[in-house]
């Protein structure tokens, strides 16, 4: 079972036990806001590890920095709470990439089997968590451009669809597409590395069925697309020692 979006205020979550089995929880919040799960936004400094500081701090623009540390203060006061830990005491990890092997794959909680994805757009961002390797991702509706610039690195099923789509409908159909795409491969955590051609994700209204993950459309605000991929157990990857 899915359990669609919550939303993450000012007070402290009421998140329950954590997702088991092929349960997946998604939760939402705004990048803008000053206080998220009982802690300031401008302290979330002293909640993240040295890694997310530094790259929090490469943001020199305040806006773009306010809404890193804001998701990222998100996923540790909700790993926190799933886990009886306090947000800056999460032990944070990457997983091996499963093109490289190098330690930059899926973030991971170190010793534990919960996992998270984390996507944010504009003053928005899903966090999903699961039992099993999950992505979530949430797109704007691209402009016409966009469209043009990706549509011919596809899969050639999904070129066709959006070929035979107006103009007009193209945007939308691609945030549906590229949400559902992005999921997947951030539940695989292969993100871009391999390209845009598979998996087969569709430009329809329901998404298909796929061998290797459950694969659901979200709800999302106006002119935005969201998606949450869940691995299926049969094709879920050993955790190793990272998690």
């Amino acid at each position: 079972m899915i359990e669609y979006v919550n939303q993450l205020g000012a007070g402290a979550p009421l998140t329950g036990p954590a997702p088991t089995g092929t349960d997946a929880v998604v939760w939402s919040l705004d990048t803008t806001a000053d206080t998220l799960g009982g802690f300031r936004t401008q302290d979330a400094p002293t909640v993240l590890d040295a890694g997310e500081r530094e790259k929090a701090g490469r943001l020199r623009l305040p806006g773009l920095r306010h809404r890193y540390l804001a998701a990222h203060l998100g996923v540790r006061v909700l790993l926190g709470s799933y886990l009886g830990l306090p947000p800056q005491a999460v032990p944070l990890t990457r997983e091996d990439c499963p093109c490289c092997a190098e330690p930059h794959g899926r973030p991971a909680v170190s010793g534990n089997p919960l996992h998270f994805s984390l996507s944010h757009t504009g003053d928005i961002a899903y966090i999903a968590f699961a039992a099993l390797p999950v992505g979530v991702d949430i797109e704007q509706t691209p402009s016409p451009e966009t469209v043009t610039d990706v549509i011919h690195s596809l899969h050639p099923d999904e070129t066709a669809e959006l070929d035979a789509l107006t103009p007009a409908e193209r945007p939308e159909a691609l945030a549906r597409l590229w949400s559902r795409k992005e999921a997947c491969l951030k539940a695989t955590g292969t993100g871009l590395a391999l390209g845009l051609v598979d998996p087969y994700v569709g430009t329809l209204a329901t998404p298909p069925p796929l061998a290797d993950y459950t694969l659901v459309d979200l709800p999302a605000p106006h002119g935005h697309a969201a998606a949450l991929a869940l691995t299926r157990p049969s094709s879920a990857p050993g955790r190793g020692t990272t998690v």
